[in-house]
């Protein structure tokens, strides 16, 4: 493993804290810090304010738990989406997936991830109760289960179809136009899309109808 000299303790603690963002090794962190570096002072007061007011005042959607800059969010708050159709999905990037294909026209549920006792994500991390509760107190016509194709995600979508299988709705899961294994943000548009449009019934198994 490569090791650096740094001329500059602060250089140092900048390329530590880079090299914590994913993806981001310590020879790419210092490339960014000494690109930082040489920008003026007020490109990189931008990029610092910009960063520090995501942080603070970014909302979680008090209805479908996406990323807002409101309480409730653009596409719930939305008079053209239609509120009878709910997808699930895992998190924020699916749902910006989804949106990429511009063939769903419903509103969101996003969980937070999928059931995983490996890394000890059980039913109550996730916003599974939340969902029960939409379905309890709104008109919904149609659940649509467009969670990845790995193991995780068929066992989050048998413990919500369980949950939910009780309610007048249609439980509906993606064609497997996506290939096990894969995650949805992975996924062409293409395909996705089509996955979307052409969805099946969802049955009480890890298969569909």
């Amino acid at each position: 493993m490569q090791t650096h000299t740094y001329p500059s303790k602060l250089l140092e603690k900048a390329v530590e804290e880079l090299a914590k963002l994913p993806g981001i090794g310590n020879r790419t962190a210092l490339r960014l810090a000494l690109h930082l570096l040489r920008q003026p002072q007020t490109d990189v007061n931008q990029f610092l304010t910009a960063i520090s007011e995501m942080k603070t005042n970014i909302h979680f959607c008090s209805i479908c738990h996406n990323i807002s800059d409101t309480n409730i969010c653009s596409i719930c708050s939305s008079p053209s989406r239609d509120k009878t159709t709910i997808c699930v999905v895992e998190t924020l990037k699916d749902v910006m997936s989804i949106e990429n294909t511009m063939q769903y026209k419903g509103v969101y549920h996003v969980l937070g991830g999928v059931i995983n006792p490996m890394e000890g994500i059980g039913p109550n991390d996730l916003t599974i109760n939340s969902l029960v509760e939409r379905l309890s107190t709104s008109e919904v016509n149609e659940v649509i289960l467009a969670l990845s194709a790995t193991t995780e995600g068929d066992t989050t979508n048998f413990f919500i179809y369980k949950k939910i299988k009780n309610f007048p709705v249609m439980v509906t899961t993606l064609a497997r136009g996506v290939a096990f294994g894969n995650e949805l943000e992975y996924t062409d548009e293409v395909t996705l899309g089509r996955a979307l449009l052409n969805r099946v019934r969802f049955n009480n198994s890890f298969s569909v109808e």
